[in-house]
């Protein structure tokens, strides 16, 4: 059933939140997923089932204009430390990780799944880490090598993994052949609850899925729900999904006009062998956000019953937009021969499915367009949350979350941290954003001043949208306004220059997935 969502402004229990923090500060569960479309959630239009991601969004706040960078590392790099990911390198010296931040605020910190960085977090703040320092694995099988008994994966890389035991790991094989990365992230954090559930202390949990990142693999119980759900192709989808965000409020048909599609090819161009094929890989990438939403649920009824839910809270969001790659011919062992989502299998959805990802915006992951860089934030917290049950339309980027987790916990926020606390908009105040927004990466740079954000694609003319009245950057009003592409450029230069101490040179910083 689709609950339509209501818009709550003013100053309905302002004092509310701010007294709970006050009494007890909260745990945190941050979870972020990998590549996942601004679309991709039934509280976002979806076709896909997410209930219990729903049910924090129904309950919670909805984030709507949520930012991240575009891209997995940078993404990443954001989220823990609070700054810009151009301000520091792929080591993440000279920051404060929220680890570091939280631990002498008395807190447990926690960390399972993906850091896409080269060092072991547990000598930068946390406690306890399971997970893998690359960018992209082989969700049934990480390593280079069959499990006993089990078939030879298909892979890209074989990464080092923290196996939440002492020391790094060159490359990690599981020992059974129905290990699976999402789930098993889940349970570290739930064994890790379960054994600090008697503790003083509050926790930071981060969970950092690998889903729905590409290879396209799942279960074959989760693959079996989705059958039948994609036939009807690109276009038909797309509309729905559209249409269930109008009905759900999540976006103003005035305002963001459903884009033209950028599909790489028309689905009525695609002979009946490749649409087949095509309809099979979107069933598995559902597949997989659907065993995401049934893991979240692990964790939240645990919380649940351990009493610890209603002063948890929990923050959602995805990394980058939708991801269009075709990362086929990097694969070791490939064959498109064989059934997709299991170990032999390495596919990706293409760009006609990312478009369906990010409906009704442009553009994807690696782009600094809507569809790159827009992502749906969800915050829920029981004890916390004024008026729950809204959406909220405020800016917000990654780099707010550790401000923001600084001012409830009480730790003290980083001199360096670029962001500024959204505490007022959990407590349904006015969001006081003085800042400029800026992003770098592939192919995409832009700013954001208020509703006006300056963007480009591979250092071609600057465009400008005027996001109030044009989310879906349908209207380039650069050649109306020239001085203020040129006020905003100066600003971006300006901003890199202090990141970076050199211009820009348009050169692209080197990041593996």
């Amino acid at each position: 059933m689709m609950i339509k969502r209501t818009f709550v402004m003013g100053l309905v229990a302002v004092g509310f939140a701010a007294a709970a923090v006050a009494a007890q500060p909260p745990n945190i569960l941050l979870i972020l997923a990998d590549d996942m479309g601004y679309s991709d959630l039934g509280c976002m239009g979806s076709e896909i089932n997410t209930p219990n991601l729903d049910r924090l969004s129904n309950k919670g706040i909805l984030f709507t204009q949520a930012y991240n960078t575009a891209k997995c590392y940078p993404s990443r790099a954001c989220l823990v430390n609070g700054v810009y990911y151009q301000q520091t390198d792929d080591q993440w010296n000279d920051t404060t990780t929220l680890g570091e931040m939280l631990k002498p605020a008395g807190y447990n910190t926690f960390w399972s799944g993906k850091h896409h960085a080269g060092f072991d977090p547990r000598t930068r703040g946390f406690d306890r880490f399971y997970g893998f320092l690359g960018g992209a694995i082989n969700f049934w099988n990480p390593g280079d090598t069959a499990v006993p008994g089990g078939k030879q994966p298909a892979y890209i890389g074989a990464y080092k993994w923290v196996l939440d035991e002492p020391g790094i790991v060159k490359s990690f094989v599981p020992d059974r052949a129905d290990w699976y990365s999402t789930d098993v992230f889940t349970d570290k954090g739930v064994q890790w609850l379960e054994e600090t559930k008697d503790d003083d202390k509050p926790f930071l949990l981060y969970m950092a899925y690998n889903a729905p990142h590409w290879p396209l693999q799942a279960p074959q119980k989760h693959i079996d729900r989705c059958k039948g759900r994609y036939d009807a192709g690109y276009d038909a989808i797309r509309n729905a999904r559209y249409q269930r965000q109008i009905e759900l409020g999540v976006v103003d048909p005035e305002v963001a006009k459903l884009s033209e599609p950028e599909y790489d090819q028309p689905w009525e161009e695609l002979s009946p062998k490749q649409r087949e094929r095509r309809i099979e890989q979107m069933e598995v990438y559902a597949a997989m956000i659907e065993n995401m939403d049934d893991n979240i649920g692990r964790l939240l009824d645990l919380l649940q019953k351990q009493g610890r839910l209603d002063n948890t809270l929990v923050l959602f969001l995805a990394d980058n937009g939708a991801c269009a790659e075709t990362p086929t011919k990097r694969v070791k062992n490939y064959s498109d021969e064989v059934p997709i989502g299991g170990v032999e299998s390495y596919e990706s959805y293409g760009q006609g499915w990312a478009a369906v990802g990010n409906t009704p915006l442009r553009k994807f992951k690696q782009q600094s367009h809507e569809g790159g860089i827009g992502t749906a934030m969800i915050a829920h917290w029981p004890k916390g949350l004024a008026a729950p049950g809204r959406i909220n339309r405020d800016r917000v980027h990654l780099i707010d979350i550790m401000p923001t987790i600084a001012a409830l916990s009480g730790a003290k926020t980083p001199g360096n941290a670029q962001g500024i606390s959204i505490v007022p908009a959990l407590q349904n105040k006015p969001l006081k954003r003085d800042k400029d927004m800026y992003w770098e990466f592939g192919s995409g740079q832009a700013i954001r001043r208020g509703d006006m954000k300056l963007v480009t694609k591979n250092q071609k003319p600057w465009e400008l949208y005027n996001l109030a009245i044009d989310r879906s950057e349908t209207r380039n009003l650069a050649s109306q306004m020239p001085e203020l592409v040129q006020e905003l450029s100066t600003s971006w230069n300006t901003w890199w220059m202090e990141c970076t101490g050199s211009p820009y040179t348009g050169k692209k910083k080197k990041v593996k997935d």
